[in-house]
């Protein structure tokens, strides 16, 4: 059974978690206060999990090391602030889920975002030089992701978009979006992440695929503007 190793177990990384243990999917949950903190999210989650039949999902909690040496696939969903501060070894290899924000009021000015000479997965993949990191679950409101997900083939099903640099890394992150309930759109290299980042068109609407295609296209005049 694959295992999701979650590093950040705020609003998002707790939505996540939920998403992958009905799916079938393995957890550890981290945050930046310790295992023991999370006991009261990992009894709630492990009750959703007793629910299920068959082979059942297991739910635990550790550091973000020992998630990210557990995970399969490994999800960051922190305060980009705190980037630096994801561990490197333990990744090393793995395909990476970002789904940092850039907020300068929680945040600090960070001069490269300002100036919009990267982006902010690239600086994660910066970070984390030997890991595959993908952009993605960054423009949808948390609790959005357990209620609008829907079954493949739905009409105006709700899409997501995602970017990355390496293209292995990108479908399995792609198979696990759409397996969570949402039609993906490739938005292109991490370069091209800013697309779906704060203040864009594409960034916590609800949108079909051919709306999320014209929002990413969109996000170049609105830039220019």
């Amino acid at each position: 059974m694959t295992t999701i190793g979650i590093i950040g177990a705020g609003n998002i990384g707790g939505q996540l978690a939920r998403l992958a243990l009905a799916n079938g999917y393995d957890v550890v949950l981290s945050n930046s206060r310790g295992p023991e903190t999370l006991t009261g999210l990992v009894a709630e989650l492990g009750t959703a999990v007793s629910g299920q039949s068959g082979n059942r999902p297991t739910v635990r909690a550790a550091t973000a090391e020992g998630a990210g040496e557990a995970g399969d696939l490994v999800v960051v969903t922190i305060p980009l602030k705190n980037y630096r501060d994801v561990p490197v070894a333990p990744l090393a290899g793995k395909v990476v889920i970002d789904t940092n924000n850039y907020y300068p009021e929680r945040d600090g000015r960070i001069p490269e975002l300002d100036d919009e000479s990267t982006t902010t997965a690239e600086l994660s993949q910066r970070h984390l030089p030997t890991s595959k990191v993908v952009k993605a679950f960054n423009n949808i409101m948390a609790a959005d992701l357990t209620e609008e997900g829907t079954p493949a083939g739905t009409a105006n099903r709700r899409t997501l978009p995602i970017a990355g640099d390496d293209e292995d890394a990108k479908a399995t992150v792609a198979a696990l979006v759409e397996r969570f309930g949402f039609d993906v759109v490739d938005a292109g290299p991490l370069s091209e992440g800013w697309r779906f980042q704060r203040d864009t068109p594409a960034y916590v609407v609800r949108q079909n695929s051919d709306e999320l295609t014209g929002n990413l296209a969109a996000a170049r005049r609105y830039r220019d503007m």
